[in-house]
C-alpha cells in the first residue's frame, strides 16, 4: 500500500464533505477516533497477554533445567 499524500488526502476530505455534509463530519471523525483508540487498546491487551505467556514459559524452562 502506497502513501496517499497530501493531494489524495485533500480529495478524500472533499468527497467526504460532499457525501456527509459539514454537520456530520465532526461526528464521523469522533467515531473514527474512538474506534481506532479501542482497536489500539485491544491489540495492546493481546500483546501484553502474549508477552506474559512467553515470560511464564521461559520461567518454566529455567526451572526444568
Amino acid at each position: 500500500m502506497q502513501n496517499i499524500g497530501v493531494p489524495g488526502l485533500i480529495l478524500i476530505l472533499i468527497i467526504a464533505l460532499v457525501i456527509f455534509g459539514p454537520a456530520k463530519l465532526p461526528q464521523l471523525g469522533r467515531a473514527a477516533g474512538q474506534t481506532l483508540r479501542e482497536f489500539k487498546n485491544s491489540t495492546k491487551g493481546i500483546m501484553d497477554d502474549v508477552t506474559d505467556e512467553v515470560k511464564t514459559d521461559e520461567k518454566k524452562d529455567k526451572i526444568e533445567k
